[in-house]
């Protein structure tokens, strides 16, 4: 089942209103994913500055005087900004590999949910309206942003279950339907160096595309590989720090609808998803065409 939602805003007038709009989008989404909901926002980035979303199920005390012993361990200063059971930690972006080395030491417990220049990943266990509640993402900002309910199928409910995954920096993938071959693609990348949080065959599909531009390939030709190397059912909502992509497999059994304007691009599993949006009326509405890339980059 699953529900998917996205938008990308060509006009930066509207990024005020990306949480608004992309919550609402969410909450509408419910009927097809109930039991745990995330959301990623490409919130904008700040020269010289790195972020790590993390998560834990002991926020009070993980949370607790984590920037000042991170800031201890790296020798830099360390801004955190917590949001209920995750934080956003701002640090130098030359020292996040130190920072994330150092949380696995300090916080055992943190899970990381995404690192990047802009992107942000919040993802609880819940009904879609509660974990946007959560979150306060009606409040936020930013230039485009996926989100996902999640109707667990394959694997537990859990909050490293949920989507969307990021397996590299400021990239994010959320996922509707099942694929065949991911234990064997998931061997093959950790032979290659990917490490995996989860048994979620939508964190192999992640990774599938962080190893493709990791050699060099744009998020086009990246997407374009998961039609020949992924076998199974599914549609992919892709984001990166200045791109926003779908692709669907080769028969696309499952829904999706897209619309576009001069104003945003937006994706819906359902077309009801997209009825608030601003001037919907006047988009261009399409259903993305069985294994075909679409990609908008700024």
């Amino acid at each position: 089942m699953c529900g998917i939602v996205g938008l990308f805003l060509k006009d930066p007038s509207l990024e005020p209103k990306l949480g608004a709009m992309l919550a609402d989008m969410l909450v509408t989404m419910t009927d097809r994913g109930p039991d745990s909901a995330g959301i990623a926002i490409y919130s904008g980035a700040r020269d010289g500055i790195g972020k790590i979303t993390v998560q834990s199920a002991q926020p009070e005390a993980d949370f607790r005087n984590l920037d000042e012993d991170l800031r201890n361990a790296i020798g830099q200063p360390v801004l955190l900004l917590r949001k209920s059971t995750h934080a956003v930690l701002e640090v130098p972006i030359g020292q996040i590999e130190a920072a994330r080395s150092a949380l696995a030491h300090l916080r055992p417990g943190v899970k990381i949910m995404s690192v990047g220049d802009s992107i942000e990943i919040f993802k609880e266990v819940g009904l879609p309206k509660d974990v946007a509640a959560r979150f306060a993402v009606a409040q936020m900002k930013g230039s485009h942003g996926i989100g996902h309910t999640r109707m667990a199928t394959e694997s537990a409910v859990t909050t490293m279950g949920a989507h969307p995954f990021s397996t590299g920096s400021d990239q994010c993938l959320v996922h509707n339907g099942s694929l065949s071959n991911h234990n064997s693609v998931r061997r093959d990348l950790i032979r290659a160096g990917m490490a995996f949080e989860t048994e979620n065959d939508t964190e192999v599909a992640a990774a599938f595309l962080s190893h493709k531009m990791d050699e060099g390939a744009g998020l086009g030709e990246a997407m374009e590989a998961t039609l020949t190397d992924l076998d199974g059912f599914f549609t992919f909502v892709v984001g990166t720090r200045n791109g926003f992509g779908v692709v669907r497999d080769p028969i696309a059994c499952k829904p999706a609808v897209m619309a576009e304007t001069d104003q945003y691009v937006a994706f819906g599993s359902e077309y009801r998803a997209l009825v608030d949006l601003p001037g919907i009326e006047n988009a261009r509405v399409w259903e993305p065409e069985p294994a075909t890339v679409y990609f908008w980059e700024r």
